[in-house]
């Protein structure tokens, strides 16, 4: 009798342990996840930037959006593009909103661009190109490693500058577009982002940090749970060549559809113009 009464008394007792343990997981397990996921975003915020290039690779192709304000002497102007990107081959396609004249008056065609390492070409570039024909940029020789010049910044390029991050925070967690992702705000070095580039972002980012005002590009970008980015802004500051005056731009890149079908073709020789194109 009495060993029946222990014995009942220990079941309990591991039945309460077991229900303890039960109601602990219930009020702390489902948010200790989110709890530990949000530690790791955080611990190495460097690390963790340096590697989205190579997500955005594994990723393979997205949709693109773009948005570049420039701002001067008291002006202001948005350039917008939209399209695809193929990271995996290191190949993308944009076609370029221009704003409107300061007089609201005649609008502009927009811009056809292909990105393809160490170039860009550009289609409806006007300034006597005929409309057929399709201009070719080596990227290394602007000032700003075609960062601003074509006008949004290519994505790749764009991701590739946080291999330069230097200092960087988690800011925490939001969403983009419906898409929860982790913030992070932080600083990177355009030398040392060409330095870690890959071969075809290499030259157009050391021609960048030659070129602009400062080498020093603040920057908030948005990753979701696989790493990818989904949102980057970065803010440049170069020295306008004829005005010599101190020009602010931001650029952002939206990335989204990731998968998405995304055929860029180069032209061929025949389709690229060989005269002289005025400024």
């Amino acid at each position: 009798m009495v060993e029946r009464q222990r014995t009942r008394r220990d079941g309990a007792v591991v039945l309460a342990a077991a229900a303890t343990g039960l109601l602990l997981c219930a009020a702390g397990c489902s948010g200790s996840g989110a709890a530990s996921d949000d530690a790791r975003a955080a611990e190495d915020p460097v690390r963790v930037l340096h590697g989205a290039a190579g997500k955005l690779v594994r990723a393979g192709t997205s949709k693109a959006r773009t948005s570049m304000e420039m701002a001067t002497g008291g002006t202001r102007v948005t350039i917008r593009g939209e399209g695809v990107y193929d990271f995996a081959g290191r190949a993308g396609r944009l076609k370029v909103f221009l704003p409107q004249d300061p007089a609201g008056i005649g609008e502009h065609r927009p811009i056809t661009e292909l990105l393809a390492p160490g170039a860009l070409y550009m289609k409806n570039r006007g300034a006597g190109v005929p409309a057929d024909k399709w201009v070719r940029v080596d990227t290394a020789t602007l000032s700003d490693g075609n960062l601003v010049t074509g006008g949004a910044t290519d994505p790749f390029a764009a991701a590739e500058l946080l291999r330069g991050a230097r200092r960087a925070t988690y800011v925490g967690r939001t969403s983009v577009a419906g898409t929860a992702v982790r913030h992070y705000r932080g600083t990177a070095d355009l030398v040392a982002a060409a330095r870690d580039a890959s071969a075809g972002n290499r030259a157009a980012l050391r021609a960048a940090a030659k070129g602009f005002a400062t080498a020093a590009v603040p920057f908030d970008v948005y990753l979701d749970d696989q790493g990818r980015i989904r949102k980057v802004r970065h803010r440049f500051s170069f020295v306008n060549g004829q005005r010599k005056d101190t020009v602010a731009v931001s650029s952002t890149t939206l990335l989204y559809d990731f998968g998405a079908e995304a055929d860029v073709r180069l032209p061929v020789e025949g389709d690229i113009f060989a005269g002289r194109i005025a400024e």
